[in-house]
C-alpha cells in the first residue's frame, strides 16, 4: 500500500514500538453503564494474546455450549492486553466460577438486562510503550502529544483492516470486478469491507495533501497548481485547523450527531478547530449520500460500486486524556490517550513517530 500521508510536519522520531501483551494495552469503555440486575452475566474478562474470538472459543469450550451464545461489543486486538465486557447468560454463572485459564481471567461480573451487542461501545482507553527514545525522542514525541492534542489526528483505517499481508483489499476489488468468486459470504464482506477502508484512506491522504499545499504556498501558486477557485483557496488558507474544509463537505457533530452538508465555510472551519463537528469520508457503497461541489470533485476519484451498503466515516478524530511518562533509566516513554470507537490507537503512533 501507499505511503498514507501525515499532517505534523516533523521527520521520523527513531523509536522501537512493538506490539504486544506488555506495550500495548487496550481498555474497552462500554457504551453504558450495567444495569446490575437482569438475566445476562457481564463478564469483564482480561486477555493476553488473545483476539476476543480466541476468548470467547476458550470461553465456549470449557460451558460446552455455542459462542452464539455470547455478547461482545468489539473485537480486540490479539497482540496486547486487553480488558473487555463480554456477555452471556446468568445460568452458567455458576459453572464459571472455577474457570481458570493462564492467558484469560474473568476480572468482575455483573447482570444487564440484555445481551451486549456489537457496536455497544463508546472507546477504548490505550496504554503505549515505546522503548529506545533518548531525551532528542522525548521531545520530538511530547512536541507531536502537543499538537495532536489541539488538532486530533487523521482517522485513518489502521493496517489491521488489511489482513496480515496487507492485500485484503486487493481480494476485494478483484470480487468487485468479478475476478475472483468468493463463496463464504463473511470472507467476502471482509475482503469489500478491506476495499472500502482502503479507498477511504487514500481519499483520506490526498485531502491532507491538499491542505499541506494550502498551508505551504502562497493562494495565486496554489491556485495554478489546484485548480481550485481563488477565492476558495484564499478562504481555506485562513482555516485554523492543518485540515482544511472544502465547499460541499459533509460535515458530522462529534462526537455524534447529524451529517450534514457544509454551508458557511468560514463559520463551519471555526467550529471543526473548536472540536464541535468533523468532516466526514465516503465509504462506497450503496445508500450513501455523497458530498458535492468541489468536495465531490476528490470524492469521485475514491468512489466505486461496492456492491455493499455504503456509510460516512469521521475523517478526523479527538484523542483524550493524553498523557506520557519519561523513565530515562530505561529510554521508555508510555503514552495513554483514549480514542472513540473504531479509531486505531496504532494510527495515532504512526502520526507521531511517522
Amino acid at each position: 500500500m501507499e505511503q498514507l500521508q501525515r499532517y505534523l510536519n516533523h521527520s521520523k522520531i527513531d523509536v522501537f514500538f512493538k506490539q504486544n501483551k506488555d506495550d500495548f494495552v487496550v481498555t474497552e469503555i462500554p457504551l453504558y453503564e450495567f444495569s446490575g440486575e437482569g438475566e445476562h452475566l457481564v463478564l469483564k474478562i482480561r486477555k493476553k494474546d488473545l483476539a476476543t474470538w480466541d476468548a470467547i472459543e476458550i470461553l465456549a469450550r470449557y460451558l460446552n455450549c455455542s459462542t452464539r451464545e455470547f455478547g461482545y461489543a468489539g473485537l480486540k486486538d490479539k497482540n496486547a492486553m486487553t480488558i473487555q465486557s463480554i456477555s452471556i447468560h446468568r445460568k452458567f454463572e455458576e459453572q464459571l466460577k472455577s474457570f481458570q485459564h493462564d492467558n484469560l481471567k474473568i476480572l468482575e461480573t455483573t447482570y444487564h438486562n440484555n445481551k451486549i451487542k456489537v457496536g455497544h461501545l463508546k472507546g477504548n482507553k490505550f496504554f503505549i510503550r515505546l522503548k529506545r527514545v533518548g531525551l532528542v525522542e522525548k521531545r520530538k514525541i511530547e512536541e507531536a502529544l502537543g499538537q495532536i492534542a489541539t488538532y486530533g489526528i487523521p482517522n485513518y483505517f489502521g493496517f489491521q483492516r488489511f489482513g496480515i499481508e496487507g492485500d485484503n483489499y486487493k481480494k476485494g476489488k478483484d470480487i468487485i470486478d468479478g475476478k475472483l468468486k468468493e463463496r463464504n459470504r463473511n470472507l467476502k464482506q471482509m475482503y469489500i469491507n478491506a476495499y472500502q477502508s482502503y479507498l477511504f484512506n487514500a481519499w483520506l491522504s490526498k485531502r491532507i495533501e491538499i491542505s499541506k499545499l494550502i498551508d505551504a504556498f502562497e493562494p495565486k501558486e496554489i491556485y495554478q497548481k489546484l485548480n481550485l477557485p481563488l477565492d476558495i483557496v484564499k478562504q481555506m488558507k485562513k482555516q485554523k485547523h492543518p485540515f482544511k474544509l472544502l465547499p460541499g463537505d459533509l460535515l458530522s457533530h462529534y462526537p455524534f450527531g447529524k451529517i450534514f452538508t457544509i454551508e458557511d465555510l468560514e463559520t463551519e472551519s471555526e467550529k471543526f478547530y473548536e472540536r464541535d463537528r468533523v468532516p466526514t469520508g465516503l465509504l462506497s457503497g450503496k445508500r450513501v449520500k455523497n458530498s458535492v461541489d468541489l468536495a465531490y470533485e476528490i470524492e469521485k476519484e475514491f468512489e466505486e460500486k461496492t456492491g455493499e451498503d455504503g456509510a460516512r466515516r469521521f475523517a478526523w478524530i479527538f484523542p483524550e486524556e493524553i498523557g506520557s511518562n519519561y523513565k530515562e533509566e530505561k529510554n521508555w516513554m508510555e503514552l495513554q490517550f483514549y480514542l472513540p470507537k473504531g479509531s486505531y490507537a496504532t494510527e495515532v503512533i504512526a502520526e507521531i513517530i511517522h
